[in-house]
């Protein structure tokens, strides 16, 4: 039991009435306890103005972090909106607010600039958050301070339990949040994600603090929070599920026409891409590559569910991809902008390969004595990026300099660089 888990268990306990401690005098209980309701009960539903006016001027009253929550329709609706968005702040108590009735929260946005946001896995919901006027300046990500803290498991859920001693339903994680009315279990469900998440902040800043990486996860946050909207993927089509059954150029082709023909559909009736046609459909038409709708609506996928107007459809797909002249057909796989894929290096470039391997193990070595995974202690792509063009002499000032260039966090440049100068020294870099 971690000294956060003693302060937390205890803080929690004392704001839900319990101060008992057990026969041994610890105030931790010796077993989970099931949280059920939220402490003020489930509150209504914000869907209107007049209603989402008084929860700013009550959240801009509170004090102290808040905690944030978004509730998307993965699955069921097309992109990633936010559907449900929760709040909770000391003197303001909890927030349920539906984007749908309210699209644009950005007066609640700025009534918290300044203000911490607490967020589990920040990362999933800051895109649909930015999408309806919120994003924070400040934030505290306890996904992530889990991550650097060293607990192996970090869904919300383990963290609560094994922080604070609660044990949260996690029953209602992937319903379809665009239905309307909510059932009150979802609600209460949503409520209960917010209900702890400043109490598991503040146990993770003392368990951060205690381990001396507090520093370390406040670079993390300050980078999540100023970070740039991702850039559109180029090309799409080609994360389709089990592409790389699809060789053929011509094959590619039809890919890309159904997987194109699939987005405009979902879009416009905003559903899921997979519940208008699914990815194994999609490579299944491509490597047939059917000559008419009869051939088509033998493939797997296109069974005697789908209708005649919609093989037509997806035929008509195929047909352009068919028609199109070799120079616009799509090229095998995707342009490289980086290093190649590891695999191809031991061919490419032996001493790269070699590079990369001591790089890795110096590290592997490194995150396992800073109990952290690799993937936080240093980018996987940062690494390779290094060892395939590394820097010339290769000494503290030039990886240092070469690892901020690919944008790692002075912590990371501080911990890494003398491993891997000390790994690419003896590779002969």
């Amino acid at each position: 039991m971690t000294d956060a888990q003693d302060t937390a268990a205890d803080s929690t306990r004392r704001s839900n009435g319990d101060t008992s401690p057990d026969d041994a005098g610890s105030s931790v209980p010796e077993a989970p306890t099931p949280l059920l309701e939220p402490r003020e009960g489930i509150p209504p539903v914000v869907a209107d103005e007049a209603a989402l006016a008084e929860v700013v001027a009550a959240f801009a009253a509170g004090s102290g972090p808040v905690a944030v929550d978004a509730e998307r329709a993965s699955g069921y609706r097309y992109g990633q909106r936010a559907y449900l968005v929760q709040l909770r702040r000391e003197g303001a108590g909890t927030a349920l607010i539906d984007p749908v009735g309210c699209p644009d929260l950005s007066a609640l946005g700025e009534a918290l600039s300044g203000v911490e946001w607490v967020l589990h896995a920040a990362t999933q919901d800051l895109p649909c958050l930015r999408e309806i006027g919120m994003l924070p300046t400040r934030l505290f990500d306890t996904e992530l301070a889990g991550r650097i803290a060293g607990f192996p498991r970090v869904g919300l859920g383990a963290m609560v339990e094994n922080v604070l001693g609660f044990v949260l339903e996690k029953g209602h994680s992937a319903v379809d949040w665009s239905t309307r009315p909510l059932p009150e279990p979802w609600l209460r469900y949503a409520a209960l994600d917010v209900e702890l998440l400043v109490d598991l902040r503040d146990a993770l800043e003392k368990e951060l603090d205690r381990q001396g990486k507090l520093e370390w996860a406040l670079q993390e946050f300050d980078a999540i929070a100023s970070a740039p909207p991702a850039e559109p993927r180029k090309e799409p089509w080609r994360r389709t599920s089990g592409m790389h059954k699809v060789r053929r150029r011509r094959q590619l082709a039809v890919v890309r026409e159904l997987w194109e023909t699939r987005d405009r559909i979902a879009q416009r009736r905003d559903v899921s891409p997979g519940k208008v046609l699914s990815d194994a459909a999609i490579v299944e038409a491509a490597l047939a590559v059917p000559a008419n709708v009869h051939a088509l609506a033998a493939l797997n996928g296109f069974g005697h569910r789908t209708g005649r107007r919609q093989l037509e459809q997806w035929q008509a797909a195929v047909d352009r991809a068919k028609a199109l002249p070799e120079s616009e057909l799509p090229q095998p796989g995707q342009p490289v902008t980086g290093p190649p894929p590891p695999r191809a290096w031991a061919d490419k470039d032996p001493s790269a390969a070699a590079r990369l391997s001591a790089a890795r193990a110096a590290v592997s070595s490194l995150a396992e004595r800073l109990s952290m995974p690799q993937e936080n202690l240093i980018s996987p792509d940062t690494v390779r990026r290094l060892c395939w063009q590394p820097p010339s002499p290769v000494d503290a000032g030039t990886v240092s300099a070469a690892l901020a260039g690919y944008g790692a966090r002075p912590w990371q440049v501080e911990l890494v660089t003398p491993e891997l100068v000390s790994a690419l020294s003896e590779k002969g870099a």
